[in-house]
């Protein structure tokens, strides 16, 4: 396999940087150069301090922006954490490092202190990539900036495909990256995508700034770069899937000791916890509230490869439930406001303006030809529509959005808009079925 290139005899030439596959005609479709490997062969994988401090070095002595990328094991191993960390700068070439054998990157983070980060989908990798001491300076963000384009899949392989003419086979991304020794074609896959992520830059500040969105882009990507890693949740186990089918706070009590038995566990053996019994089982079996193993593995629904084998432990947990004497709420205390389907009925004011905003500004996206909720994130539109200023003007608005996180080329763009119509909001639509009711009395 080879990687094909502007003086490649063959195949097709490689696009230059920056620019978009060439116009084909009408009956024919744009001829795609496909990437199977990387220019300068799959480099070794780095494990020893020597390896990585000569990682280290030639970072350093690199020139302009580096591609950043992080592959994890989710759904096989316990928790977010990096198992491969790839990066590429010109100057300095593609280097693979495994992080398993280190306590952390710092000594990496230090070598490209100061330059530009270029990460596809960065939320993704960044919480990673924080936990071995690694954080941009500056950054860029090749998805978010595809979204901000109005491109159609804002997927790696699919911007690449759309703006260098390259395509990019993705059969890989959900591999168990633990694995030891990792196959020579993951390492070829992982090193292709740091190898595009230069250029695609490049195009991509180019596209936006035909555009004019490179300043909303800029901002976006330095709000997310001090976006700090989240806490940790209050009560993670409601982030249980189909918790939304307990209604008793016996058996809520149940779903968290579960969960939590469970989190030990996989952490214990390094495993997902979905692995051992999937949230669905967890649900199933706190409805149940079984009292016997045998009744534990008759509920319908729960399941996992640790099921039988842990049936002990799970039955343990719902005993433990069945005696408490405190028993979570239902629901956690929140300032958040209620969904916007009982907002008519709680408070129609709220209702209008919400109801009068929301299309206005989806039309204004339409028009930037950017997804709505790049635009202003749909919960702050929300929060303002349901506890506006005592004043409404364009002034307070922004105070009370950029309070929430909103940044200024978006208060630019859409405070005018949600600012008029809480001014002057449509009326709401009748309730169905009140029109007739009204006539039939009549």
């Amino acid at each position: 396999m080879t990687f094909l290139t502007s003086d490649s005899s063959a195949g097709p030439s490689r696009p230059s940087i920056g620019a978009p596959p060439a116009e084909a005609a009408p009956e024919q479709a744009p001829e795609l150069v496909e990437l199977t490997a990387p220019r300068e062969g799959v480099p070794p994988v780095i494990t020893t301090a020597n390896g990585l401090a000569r990682a280290a070095a030639a970072l350093a002595g690199g020139r302009g922006p580096v591609a950043v990328d992080a592959e994890r094991a989710s759904g096989f191993r316990y928790g977010q954490r990096a198992f491969l960390v790839q990066l590429r700068r010109e100057g300095a070439g593609t280097w693979l490092i495994d992080p398993e054998p280190f306590d952390d990157l710092v000594l990496i983070n230090d070598a490209i202190r100061g330059a530009e980060w270029i990460l596809h989908a960065a939320t993704q990798d960044l919480p990673c990539l924080s936990e071995l001491g690694m954080w941009p300076d500056r950054l860029f963000d090749t998805e978010l900036a595809a979204r901000l384009a109005g491109l159609p899949r804002v997927g790696l392989a699919a911007v690449i495909e759309n703006l260098l003419g390259f395509t990019l086979a993705k059969e890989h991304s959900a591999a168990d990256w633990s694995t030891r020794p990792l196959p020579e074609p993951w390492l070829r896959y992982a090193a292709l995508d740091v190898e595009v992520l230069i250029e695609l830059r490049e195009a991509m500040v180019g596209l936006l700034t035909r555009q004019d969105k490179l300043r909303f882009a800029e901002q976006e990507f330095e709000a997310l770069r001090k976006t700090p890693p989240a806490p940790p949740r209050q009560d993670p186990w409601r982030k249980t899937s189909g918790l939304h089918q307990i209604r008793d706070r016996r058996q809520l009590a149940a779903v968290r000791e579960l969960w939590q038995e469970r989190e030990q566990l996989a952490e214990k053996r390094d495993i997902a916890p979905g692995r051992l019994i999937p949230d669905s089982a967890i649900v199933a079996a706190a409805r149940a509230m079984p009292a016997t193993v045998p009744q534990l593995l008759d509920v319908n629904g729960f399941h996992g490869r640790a099921a039988q084998r842990e049936a002990p432990r799970w039955l343990r947990c719902i005993n433990t439930a069945r005696q408490l004497k405190e028993l979570p709420e239902l629901q956690l205390p929140t300032n958040a406001p209620p969904p916007p389907r009982v907002w008519a009925d709680k408070d129609p004011a709220a209702a209008a303006r919400l109801q009068t905003a929301r299309p206005r500004l989806a039309a204004l996206a339409e028009k930037l030809d950017m997804p709505v909720e790049n635009l202003l994130t749909p919960d702050f539109l929300r929060r303002v529509a349901w506890r506006p200023p005592a004043a409404v003007t364009e002034g307070s608005v922004a105070a009370a959005l950029r309070e929430l996180g909103a940044r200024p080329w978006q208060l630019e763009l859409a405070v005018p808009v949600i600012t008029q119509a809480f001014l002057d909001p449509d009326p709401l639509p009748e309730p169905k079925g009140k029109g007739n009711h009204r006539g039939s009395a009549a």
